[in-house]
């Protein structure tokens, strides 16, 4: 579900806001019926974002969400096991009983400590998004003339940090700069407390 990468704020196209929101509410959806069928007992649905499109974030520009719906997640706990797009491959290949498929997902840390082994099956009912979905932007939008320029023929095509600024400053406001991003070679475990903050 690629609405979430939005068309920044191309004139006549949803806001990068309605994007995001119909694209979680989609997803909502999607766990919902699965939740209230005769498959939810057995199912296991995993959700990432392809990239973390190199965005701005206090920990590290590559972080993204990940998400996990099963009756066998865990809840009520907080896993702060460093995971990675291949740790949700390699995860999926063991519950499918199939070998890795490269050294990548073979050296992947799986969700174990995400999965117990008791069912709750309680089923996910939908919130329906609480801001307008068909929301467009307007000639007068930050960045209109900029992202009118972009190829959004498929994700990706558009330049990431220039896309990037005009979701930002489009949201935020034009005179709120846009953070650097952070790179760090490891996670921190404390952000606040770590010398490598002060880099």
């Amino acid at each position: 579900m690629p609405e979430d990468h939005t068309r920044g704020t191309q004139p006549g196209a949803f806001t990068p806001q309605a994007s995001v929101a119909n694209n979680d509410y989609a997803i909502g959806q999607l766990v919902d019926a699965v939740t209230h069928s005769r498959y939810w007992p057995s199912t296991a649905i995993f959700i990432i974002e392809d990239d973390a499109q190199d965005g701005s974030d206090h920990v590290d520009a590559r972080r993204t969400v990940g998400l996990v719906v099963s009756p066998y997640v865990k809840r009520g706990i907080v896993d702060s096991t460093f995971y990675s797009t291949s740790s949700f491959v390699r995860s999926m290949e063991l519950l499918l009983g199939m070998p890795p498929m490269s050294q990548y997902d073979a050296a992947a840390m799986p969700l174990y400590a995400s999965f117990g082994t008791e069912p709750v099956v309680t089923p996910f009912t939908v919130i329906p998004p609480e801001i307008d979905v068909n929301a467009k932007n307007t000639a007068k939008s930050y960045g209109a003339q900029q992202s009118m320029k972009m190829d959004f023929s498929d994700v990706d095509r558009a330049p990431m940090h220039a896309l990037n600024e005009i979701i930002w400053k489009s949201i935020k406001g034009a005179d709120v700069p846009m953070p650097p991003p952070v790179h760090r070679f490891r996670p921190l475990i404390d952000a606040g407390d770590s010398a490598a903050d002060k880099d």
